[in-house]
């Protein structure tokens, strides 16, 4: 192998070492480039999470949660909605958790937002809690999908409201590159129909999905059976 070669091999070992690693801290976010990710992730994702709400009907009282949390933008922007309710924060990495009690600090302060690690699998929450529970740019990577969109519907209050956002699913625009990016990633690749399969499947009724094509956005959201909660 000549000289040459032998760069060449290493440039393209060093670009997928390091694809690697971006791709492990954008599902797992730890330590300082996690972090550095998570709060990037506050900002690009900013516009999509307002589109994606904006299809939610949320009460000044609601009390949500928000799973896989990420920077914490997402339990900002709900708790400036609800003034009067309450906020939680979920996710299984450290780096996402120590960023978003950042973003939070002030309304973790004063008692209307907590945030803690841990899985969407095992919610630690007691059932019929919430009125809203938000996912935002992460149930491509749920261990098991339709299990823990169960898990979700168990903590919702009857009446509730389950919505997904999300920037990328099967046949949006230029999704000839996403699919190489989300196979990278290992994330789940649902198309609209397999979103609205998704929730129906789980027992959520008045399933809505939407996209948005010009931004290759889209935002699935089904309801809890059963009357309203008082609250």
């Amino acid at each position: 192998m000549s000289r040459h070669d032998l760069f060449v091999v290493l440039k393209i070992a060093v670009v997928l070492i390091a694809a690697r690693v971006m791709a492990t801290q954008v599902r797992k976010p730890g330590r300082w480039l996690g972090r550095l990710i998570a709060r990037g992730m506050n900002y690009s994702h900013a516009a999509m999470t307002a589109w994606g709400l904006s299809h939610v009907a949320v009460e000044k009282h609601f009390t949500m949660l928000d799973v896989g949390c990420g920077g914490g933008k997402t339990i900002d922007r709900l708790a400036s909605l609800a003034p009067d309710g309450r906020v939680f924060g979920i996710d299984y990495a450290a780096g996402s958790v120590a960023t978003a009690r950042a973003t939070n600090a002030a309304r973790i302060a004063e008692g209307r937002v907590d945030i803690q690690r841990g899985t969407v699998s095992h919610l630690p929450f007691g059932a019929d809690t919430f009125d809203i529970v938000t996912a935002v740019e992460t149930h491509y990577y749920w261990p098991d999908l339709p299990r823990d969109v169960s898990e979700v519907q168990r903590v919702l209050k009857p009446g509730g409201t389950f919505v997904i956002i999300a920037e990328a699913y099967r046949g949006r625009q230029m999704d000839w590159l996403y699919r190489p990016a989300m196979a990278m990633l290992g994330a789940r690749y649902l198309t609209l129909a397999q979103h609205r399969d998704l929730l129906t499947n789980a027992g959520y009724v008045d399933v809505v999905v939407e996209p948005q094509p010009s931004k290759g956005w889209m935002y699935a959201k089904g309801t809890k059976p059963g009357a309203p909660t008082s609250p």
